[in-house]
């Protein structure tokens, strides 16, 4: 449900309304059954779900997994605090350990907002962090995808002081193979992949910066030819996402987190979905956006995202696909 006090449970009353979901899975809402039905009365709405057991849920329909312990009843849409980051912490905790037991198939998360986890003491700057130490892996990376084009990072959650020097070449050649593996199955193709360079004109060789392209993102490249992967650059980022590039690439790899989902959600923020790679025990997807405080149940909240996430996480769990090439790395 994400952040109690944000647009994450209004979201969740819209999708669970939606033919194409309920046509395609068993939505199980991780969450505050009080919670949800006080902005579904906002909303003008009813809210029903059955509480989640053990038996089949083959039989369709909407369960609620109650998920926090936490007395909800003085949280208010678009308040940063210390009880609404507990609160999103313990539903996602919670919906964690239901996937690693085989109760859900796949989990699809909410917005969480990153200051109200601070105030609650929970030291992971973000869920890609925690999935990654809740399935015991160092080997994972963020990749926003959408039908039109996908962006993998290297480095998420850091000060940009801190990017160069955690572009090794050993953490861009990881990165582009997770890419490669996931869209591979994503796409039943091989892709294309295009890697960006971090200074201005890709460092024009060796002039700008020091010498990152050189030292390492042209080496990394140069191992993933080896392997087999197609992938070209690095390229300057500026003219990375120009049409005809885009039209020759299905991901790009970026160095850093705004140089890939400034592009990215300017093309597609209603249609994409933000994926953890390198997860060996679940499938992981994510809205592409955050809490949105300021419209917080109100209603006028855009479900797209949320719908596109839930679609690829039903895709993947139905093929048995596991987006980690953990024999294919080297």
């Amino acid at each position: 449900m994400g952040d109690p006090a944000g647009i994450g449970p209004e979201l969740c009353l819209k999708v669970i309304s939606n033919p194409r979901i309920l046509a395609t899975c068993v939505p199980v809402i991780v969450g505050d059954a009080k919670l949800l039905t006080r902005v579904a009365q906002k909303m003008g709405q009813s809210f029903h779900a059955e509480k989640l057991t053990g038996e089949s849920l083959s039989d369709g329909g909407v369960r609620i997994l109650d998920g926090s312990s936490l007395n909800l009843d003085e949280v208010k849409p678009g308040e940063i605090s210390q009880i609404s980051g507990q609160a999103s912490f313990d539903f996602v905790a919670t919906a964690i350990e239901a996937a690693k037991s085989g109760t859900v198939d796949a989990v699809v998360t909410c917005p969480i907002h990153k200051e109200s986890w601070q105030l609650a003491g929970i030291k992971y700057p973000g869920h890609t962090e925690l999935f990654a130490a809740e399935n015991g892996t160092n080997r994972f990376c963020m990749m926003m995808t959408a039908p039109a084009f996908s962006c993998s990072l290297v480095t998420t959650h850091v000060g940009y002081r801190e990017v160069p020097e955690l572009i090794t070449p050993s953490r861009i050649v990881e990165v582009g193979m997770l890419t490669h593996s996931a869209l591979t199955k994503i796409l039943g193709r091989k892709p294309k992949l295009t890697m960006l360079g971090l200074n201005p004109h890709a460092g024009e060789n060796g002039l700008f910066g020091n010498q990152e392209e050189e030292l390492s993102i042209g080496p990394a490249v140069e191992i993933l030819v080896s392997r087999g992967i197609e992938i070209d650059g690095p390229i300057p980022a500026d003219t990375a996402f120009l049409p005809a590039k885009r039209q020759l690439t299905d991901g790009y790899i970026c160095m850093y987190h705004d140089q890939g989902l400034i592009p990215f959600k300017a093309f597609n923020f209603d249609t994409g979905v933000n994926v953890t790679l390198g997860l060996e025990k679940m499938i992981r997807t994510s809205v592409d956006h955050g809490t949105a405080m300021n419209i917080a149940w109100q209603g006028i909240a855009d479900e797209s995202s949320l719908v596109s996430a839930i679609e690829l996480a039903t895709k993947l769990a139905s093929s048995g696909t596991e987006l980690n090439p953990e024999n294919n790395l080297k």
